[in-house]
C-alpha cells in the first residue's frame, strides 16, 4: 500500500484534480482570499496560480511529501510568498489566530477526522477570518446516498481516503462555523462520485 501511496497516488491525484470541470470550483474557493492564507490539503498546488492579488502569503499543508514537492514547483515565480509544510490538518503547525483565510478544496472529504480538522481551522483563523471550501459530500437523493455509503469503503482505499458520503454542511455548522454561502449540486459524471458542496463560513 505504501508503494501505491508514494509512487502511484500522487500522480493519479494530480491528474484527477486537474479536470477542467473542477476549475470553476477552485476559482470560487480562492476568489475572496486575502492576507495570509492557509491551504490545507494543498496537494500538487493546482490552486496556487488562481489566488488574487490581495493574498500576501500562502501556507500549504499536506501529508504527502511527493505532492508537496509538486506544489513547491508550482509556486515558483508566483507573487505571494509561499511556504510548504508536511503535516496533517488534524494538528496544524501554525499559531492561534494567525491566518486570514483557510482554503480546503477536496480536503474535508479526505481527512481522517473532520471534526478535529474543523477545530484546528477555528484555532488558526483570526476572529474575522473566513473558511472557504469545496468537496464531495452526501447527495440529497436516498438512492444516490445508498450508493455513496456502499462505494465509500472501497473508494477511500484507492482515492486518498476520499469519502463520498460525508454531510459537509452539517459538519461545518456543528463545529463552530456559521455558513455565509453554500451551493450544492452535481458535477459531470456518475452521481455517487460528483455531488459537491461549495461554500464559505465564518466563526461564530
Amino acid at each position: 500500500m505504501r508503494f501505491y501511496e508514494k509512487h502511484i497516488l500522487p500522480g493519479l491525484t494530480h491528474l484527477t484534480m486537474s479536470q477542467d470541470q473542477l476549475l470553476p470550483y477552485r476559482q470560487r474557493a480562492v476568489s475572496g482570499a486575502r492576507g495570509r492564507v492557509l491551504e490545507i490539503g494543498i496537494g500538487s498546488g493546482l490552486n496556487l496560480a488562481l489566488y488574487p492579488d490581495a493574498v500576501d502569503q500562502i501556507v500549504g499543508v499536506d501529508p504527502s511529501p511527493e505532492l508537496l514537492q509538486r506544489a513547491a514547483q508550482a509556486s515558483q515565480g508566483l507573487t505571494p510568498t509561499t511556504e510548504m509544510i508536511e503535516g496533517v490538518a488534524e494538528a496544524l503547525p501554525l499559531e492561534d489566530r494567525s491566518v486570514d483565510c483557510v482554503v480546503a478544496t477536496w480536503t474535508l472529504c479526505s481527512v481522517s477526522e473532520p471534526e478535529k480538522v474543523l477545530t484546528e481551522i477555528r484555532r488558526v483563523l483570526k476572529p474575522d477570518g473566513v473558511f472557504r471550501f469545496v468537496g464531495h459530500g452526501t447527495a440529497p437523493e436516498p438512492g444516490v446516498r445508498r450508493w455513496q455509503r456502499w462505494l465509500t469503503p472501497a473508494w477511500k482505499r484507492c482515492a486518498g481516503n476520499c469519502h463520498l458520503d460525508r454531510p459537509t454542511d452539517t459538519l461545518v455548522e456543528q463545529n463552530g462555523f456559521r455558513m455565509k454561502r453554500l451551493d450544492t449540486g452535481y458535477a459531470k459524471g456518475p452521481k455517487p462520485f460528483v455531488f459537491m458542496y461549495d461554500g464559505q463560513a465564518r466563526l461564530y
